[in-house]
């Protein structure tokens, strides 16, 4: 899986064909006694934003990782393994898309209960005016990508709040424990330092 992962990051048109191919087909299936020229519309509609948001997320969080692409693989791997980076560079990036994701996703549970009763009235109006075969194919298809939204947004979350928790409690290895903002150990350090150099 991580290998899926990584390749798609680093081949960004892969995940667009993917995104093409998936809007074309699910609305050539629900929309299928519609006329050709206004299925192809759709399409071309949602497939065109779809990879217009898909470019500009990656394009931000390759600006925020440095816009160095092997920094932001790393990130991606420490994010899905839970390791916490230790160069600073990786640390710094890491913090930045944690907290731009984050900050993305903090009205989640807002917009999943709007999807659901978007999902709930479309639904309805598909069973009033489509053919059996198309409403149970929405409503299978809609069950699914909402399932898969709130599972998926569950572990991003968790994964994104773990990282942060631990970016804000570890420190970098190079620095010595109590040494930071003026810790019991920092200002032991800087007595002695200071009591050395009366001495000399």
């Amino acid at each position: 899986m991580g290998r899926i992962n990584e390749f798609f990051i680093r081949n960004v048109w892969a995940a667009v064909v993917l995104g093409v191919v998936a809007a074309s087909l699910v609305t050539w299936v629900l929309f299928a006694d519609r006329s050709f020229g206004t299925v192809l519309v759709r399409t071309c509609f949602y497939s065109v934003a779809g990879i217009a948001f898909a470019l500009a997320r990656r394009r931000k969080e390759k600006r925020a990782a440095g816009g160095s692409l092997d920094r932001l693989v790393r990130v991606e791997q420490s994010l899905r393994t839970g390791e916490v980076p230790s160069a600073p560079e990786d640390r710094a990036a890491m913090r930045e898309i944690v907290g731009r994701r984050l900050h993305q996703t903090r009205h989640r549970v807002a917009a999943l209960i709007f999807l659901v009763a978007l999902f709930a009235g479309i639904a309805v109006l598909v069973g009033l005016t489509a053919r059996p075969p198309q409403t149970i194919a929405f409503v299978v298809f809609g069950v699914a990508f909402l399932g898969w939204m709130v599972w998926s947004g569950n572990r991003q979350d968790r994964r994104l709040r773990t990282m942060r928790d631990a970016l804000d409690t570890e420190q970098p290895k190079d620095v010595a424990p109590g040494a930071a903002a003026g810790g019991p150990g920092g200002l032991n350090q800087a007595h002695r330092t200071a009591s050395r150099g009366e001495r000399g």
